[in-house]
């Protein structure tokens, strides 16, 4: 649509709203247990409830809020707190320089708002819907119809363990249950051989580093498996333009 203003194109589009519903619609009762997990987790580890709410409502890094309660009750300096939660989250760079062609005309106050709702798994299927960065309309519906029922039902999962935290008992296991929601929402994005090298080096450094202080294994183990990822898709790119 060459002759179409930008901003027409951004109009809402009910169609492409809900698509996008029914598309990330099997992917929120995950996205509500791992907020639920988090949301005991904070109150486990000593976070008062404001405190708690303060975090899932301007942080919303599942991830990184995991990684950085651990330090935070172990009274680990801020700056590796700081410095852990920004590693975890630095695959969000990746993502935002891949929604940036697509949404760049936007105003900045918006995008930010964009950025701040948008979600791995939600990421992951827009790009799947729209791999071409032409303006098309239905795109930014599209987005939104994936975004924010995937903020509103982490929230919701969230707020409910929170609320529930001082009531669980700590023989359920939801360490492990966290666990297996991370893995649920990984799987789909493991998306070609240099994510799933980037996934397996992570791991294996992970568990080989679980000693290391501060849990600064986690750490370690992000930096590994975007190193392995990246490297693979320098090579296989290389290999693929016949330049080995």
């Amino acid at each position: 649509m060459p002759n179409t203003p930008l901003h027409a194109l951004d109009r809402h589009h009910p169609q492409a709203w809900r698509e996008a519903l029914r598309t990330g619609l099997p992917t929120l009762f995950g996205i509500a247990a791992w907020g639920l997990v988090v949301g005991v987790a904070m109150v486990k580890s000593g976070l008062s409830v404001p405190q708690a709410l303060a975090m899932t409502l301007l942080v919303f890094a599942g991830s990184a809020q995991l990684a950085a309660l651990p330090l935070i009750a172990s009274g680990a300096p801020v700056s590796v707190i700081f410095l852990t939660a920004v590693v975890v989250n630095l695959r969000f760079v990746i993502f935002s320089a891949l929604l940036a062609p697509h949404f760049a005309h936007l105003p900045w106050r918006q995008r930010l708002l964009l950025g701040y709702i948008s979600g791995d798994l939600a990421v992951a299927l827009f790009l799947q819907k729209y791999p071409d960065t032409a303006p098309q309309a239905g795109k930014l519906s599209y987005l939104k119809g994936l975004i924010y029922p995937n903020w509103s039902a982490w929230q919701v999962g969230s707020i409910a363990g929170i609320c529930l935290g001082s009531t669980v008992p700590p023989e359920w296991g939801l360490g492990f249950a966290g666990t297996l929601a991370i893995v649920c929402v990984m799987i789909p994005l493991i998306a070609g051989v240099p994510a799933l090298c980037g996934v397996l080096v992570a791991g294996a450094v992970a568990v080989a580093a679980f000693g290391l202080p501060y849990k600064l294994g986690l750490l370690v183990a992000v930096v590994a498996g975007m190193g392995a990822a990246m490297l693979v898709e320098s090579v296989t790119a290389r290999r693929g333009s016949g330049h080995v």
